[in-house]
């Protein structure tokens, strides 16, 4: 590890680790964890709130003025008003947990009056562990990582999320997906939102979009990627993005590309990008049965 760790990462990474112990504990016999469900598809486990508890134990124990903004547990713990801010996933990729798919992380960010400056994103199946502080860069184990250097999007990997909830708008996203698919060299769907966007900032994807997301998903990973070098906005490429649950994120020439592809589909795009989204998405009418015989 780095000896020159900002102070409230050193703290960040020593929870983001106790949760980890707890989930490769858990991890070792899947079958005995319980499991409910928030609504239609969303898990939640023991194991995401006992790592919770950890993370948030840890945090207050060194900063107790500063407040929480959890998934599990929302903002009842930590200070209620203060500027400091640590947003937290717990087990981001709870269904590829609950499966034993091994693709899966703890994601723990801090924001100071509303923007992240801190971050640490770990995947406690491999022991990676990404870290950045707003302007020192962005860092995997030891190591410094930046973007990858592709600049064309036909030539890039890049990373999704599925909906999976029953008021999502599948054709929508079938839509946006067949037009990204053609684009590019793959589409992957790995199911851990803050890991997606981590794995833009060590150039091992060259970008990642995605619907439906909340604060917690994303507010570690787009540190992580714009201190490597890398753009994360929303669908239309503006900045704002963190709780307008839509994320683009990747090199900053593909970003541009695939902002362009984007855009219309974003709930901000103009009237008239989304009637044309719309009319694309609408069925074929029928053609009436003939009465010739075949």
């Amino acid at each position: 590890m780095q000896s020159n760790l900002h102070p409230m990462i050193n703290v960040a990474v020593k929870a983001a680790r106790a949760a980890g112990s707890i989930i490769n504990r858990a991890a070792l016999d899947i079958g005995s964890v319980r499991v409910s469900q928030k609504k239609a598809n969303d898990f939640v486990t023991e194991v995401d709130q006992a790592a919770e508890k950890a993370i948030i134990e840890t945090l207050l124990t060194a900063y107790p003025g500063h407040g929480i903004w959890a998934e599990e547990s929302g903002r009842e713990f930590g200070a209620q008003h203060s500027e400091m801010v640590w947003i937290i996933d717990p087990l981001d990729g709870t269904t590829n947990f609950i499966h034993g798919f091994p693709t899966y992380c703890v994601s723990i960010a801090l924001a100071v009056k509303g923007k992240v400056e801190q971050a640490v994103v770990y995947d406690p199946t491999r022991n990676d562990l990404f870290t950045a502080t707003k302007g020192r860069g962005a860092f995997l184990n030891d190591r410094r990582i930046r973007v990858s250097k592709r600049t064309h999007l036909n030539d890039s990997l890049v990373s999704t999320g599925f909906p999976f909830r029953p008021d999502d708008d599948f054709n929508r996203y079938l839509s946006l997906m067949g037009e990204v698919m053609q684009r590019t060299a793959g589409l992957r769907r790995p199911g851990a939102a803050a890991l997606d966007l981590a794995y833009v900032a060590a150039g091992y994807t060259d970008g990642f979009f995605e619907t439906g997301l909340q604060p917690w998903d994303v507010a570690a990973g787009s540190l992580l990627v714009t201190e490597a070098g890398g753009l994360v906005g929303n669908f239309t490429g503006e900045a704002e993005f963190l709780e307008q649950y839509e994320c683009v994120a990747a090199t900053p020439r593909v970003y541009g590309q695939l902002v362009q592809i984007l855009n219309k589909y974003s709930k901000f795009a103009n009237a008239s990008d989304k009637a044309a989204v719309k009319a694309a998405n609408k069925p074929a009418p029928e053609t009436p049965a003939s009465d010739a015989p075949f």
